[in-house]
């Protein structure tokens, strides 16, 4: 047995058990991962965060893990959390954080709200990755009722596949994306969402992430999503997506790189024993 101290915190009700590893790293393993992410059995989250030290610099490492027990590259609400607990322990109004797959820049607008600079996406079908080389303009996926052509797949350090739908309520996401998150096309699966254009500055969102299925929000999606709509000519640069927890900001800049603004909660601190 171990025992731990960790942070829960959230972002719009997508919530994180954080540990703090820079003295003392500590691996789970995939079972105890999906223990403690457990809401009956474990503490209860839909990610692990691990706060680490870098191999190449004094930046703080994140790793992240879904409920399933799978290490993912990114988590945008997560690293918000981070960043926000992060600055406030050191009594700093900005900080950089390095993932496996890229160096985040991030700075606190207030005690709660922080903007995080996601970097640039990935739009190559080959690093998403995709099976195969697809042309947006041409493919039609089809899933039982729901019939939609031109699906969006970009990486914003996950991969993601946006749906922009006339009216998202008439589709339950739970039906449609466990389907789609397994599809043979997308090797590492792939994060769902679905998008209902309000106006060109207000996209409404609904998301199934893979490996923690439907999520109050998710931060990469919301990047993703606005990244589709400007590169399909359907949103401007910048837009308010609403998530089933609330509302985060969204700038896709002219050098191409992506700021997230919104809020940032601590639920509490505390031990457990695994």
């Amino acid at each position: 047995m171990s025992e731990f101290e960790f942070i829960k915190m959230n972002g719009l009700g997508n919530d994180f058990v954080i540990i703090d590893q820079r003295s003392n790293e500590l691996d789970h393993s995939s079972t105890e991962v999906q223990h403690i992410c457990n809401r009956d059995k474990g503490i209860g989250c839909d990610q692990l965060i691990y706060i680490r030290n870098s191999e190449i610099s004094d930046i703080p490492l994140l790793k992240f893990y879904n409920s399933d027990g799978s290490e993912i590259s990114a988590c945008g609400n997560g690293t918000r959390c981070v960043a926000n607990y992060l600055m406030e322990q050191n009594n700093k109004k900005e900080i950089e954080i390095m993932t496996s797959e890229r160096k985040i820049y991030c700075h606190a607008k207030s005690n709660s709200i922080v903007s995080v600079d996601m970097g640039k996406p990935i739009f190559s079908w080959n690093k998403i990755p995709l099976s195969e080389d697809i042309d947006h303009k041409t493919i039609e996926f089809s899933y039982n009722e729901l019939k939609v052509c031109n699906p969006f797949f970009v990486n914003l350090g996950n991969p993601h596949a946006i749906f922009f739908l006339d009216e998202i309520k008439k589709y339950n996401i739970s039906n449609f994306g466990p389907i789609i998150e397994h599809d043979n096309i997308f090797p590492e699966k792939i994060n769902v969402s679905f998008a209902e254009l309000r106006d060109r500055n207000h996209i409404v969102l609904d998301v199934w992430e893979r490996g923690a299925g439907k999520t109050l929000a998710c931060g990469t999606a919301a990047c993703a999503t606005v990244v589709a709509g400007k590169e399909l000519g359907l949103s401007d640069n910048n837009v308010k997506v609403s998530l089933p927890g609330g509302d985060l900001e969204i700038d896709y800049l002219d050098n191409k790189n992506i700021i997230m603004t919104g809020p940032t909660k601590l639920d509490y601190k505390d031990r457990y024993t695994i």
